[in-house]
């Protein structure tokens, strides 16, 4: 894993459910990025999800039925939320300025905001796109536990260009967004 990052997530049906990601990502290809999630970046760290990061044009590419699982970074890299902790600022700096124009398909197997243990089924995750729908607490006690500064980071981030988001992306914005669930089907042989 060559890329360590930490954003936040909300869940896709439900913006009251925010919750903490420590991504460690492998730049697989140009146009894909694969990540595991866990809930902090510590030996007893539980693992809580996996997301696909892929570039804008690969996006623009998808099915209009794909394109709805896929939310846009555009504001987690502005915003100063999502962080690289550990690098330089100017190496953190350049990655996010290719960073900001992705889209990521994000799973999380453990609800661990509602049990200590991995049950149910794999919940699909958003980003925040926009000021004040994530919590402020959550942010600061992020920056006061890693030494870093959200705020900080959004006034160094300020001359990375603000892209355009892809029709089709954050689809929970409509008012209307997709969840997984359990369905009985016949088994076939």
């Amino acid at each position: 894993m060559s890329t360590y990052l930490n954003g936040f997530h909300m869940y896709a049906d439900d913006m009251g459910r925010q919750v903490e990601a420590t991504h460690f990502c492998i730049h697989l290809r140009h146009d894909l990025h694969q990540c595991v999630i866990f809930d902090r970046n510590a030996p007893d760290a539980r693992l809580i999800g996996i997301e696909y990061i892929i570039s804008e044009e690969r996006f623009r590419a998808l099915p209009v039925d794909e394109k709805r699982l896929w939310h846009s970074h555009h504001y987690e890299v502005k915003s100063g939320s999502l962080i690289a902790p550990g690098i330089p600022d100017l190496a953190e700096h350049v990655y996010f300025e290719d960073l900001v124009t992705t889209y990521g398909k994000t799973f999380h197997t453990w609800q661990y905001d509602r049990d200590d243990f991995p049950y149910g089924i794999p919940q699909l995750m958003m980003g925040f796109t926009e000021d004040g729908q994530a919590s402020d607490d959550m942010i600061q006690a992020r920056d006061e536990r890693l030494g870093v500064s959200s705020s900080r980071k959004r006034r160094n981030r300020r001359d990375i260009l603000m892209p355009q988001v892809a029709p089709g992306a954050n689809m929970w914005e409509t008012g209307r967004t997709v969840q997984t669930r359990i369905e009985e089907t016949d088994f076939k042989r």
